[in-house]
């Protein structure tokens, strides 16, 4: 066999491979959020919100969580006020309002369970769609290698 034949095998061999793989199915590259929010700041926590839903949610990143934990918690009771202090939003919604809208695009609020608890609270008393947490469901976002974690 000719160098030339040679080298038209090799050619031909490493188009056939990359059409190949440009056939399969490609992994989203964008991955997820992990947000721990450990305040009840409602100036802090509105600007932890919009991030994950306006910043991330909307532009594709899944899955994109908030893990209420800590003072956190008490953003998801539903019979405690949740004005909004500061400049954050020009709409004036309300904490419950930002995480309600989260959850209705797709993002996830989890509760964290002993933060909850040391709290007086039970999930009677979370938001709709607030999820109270367990270990499995919060390690499983932690440590998944597609989400980044941040805290806030």
């Amino acid at each position: 066999m000719t160098l030339r034949r040679v080298f038209t095998a090799a050619f031909a061999l490493a188009l056939l491979v990359a059409v190949a793989r440009a056939e399969e199915p490609q992994e989203d590259p964008k991955g997820g959020l992990f947000i721990n929010l450990t305040t009840d700041d409602t100036w802090a926590a509105a600007k932890a919100i919009m991030f994950a839903h306006e910043r991330v949610l909307k532009n594709g990143y899944a899955p994109v969580t908030i893990w209420l934990n800590v003072r956190g918690v008490y953003l998801a009771d539903k019979n405690r006020a949740s004005h909004v202090h500061g400049l954050m939003r020009a709409d004036d919604a309300s904490i419950h309002d930002m995480l309600a809208a989260f959850i209705a695009d797709g993002g996830t609020v989890i509760a964290c369970q002993a933060c909850a608890k040391a709290a007086g609270l039970g999930e009677g008393d979370l938001l709709d769609g607030v999820v109270m947490g367990s270990e499995e469901l919060v390690l499983g976002l932690l440590f998944d290698p597609n989400v980044k974690t941040l805290s806030w």
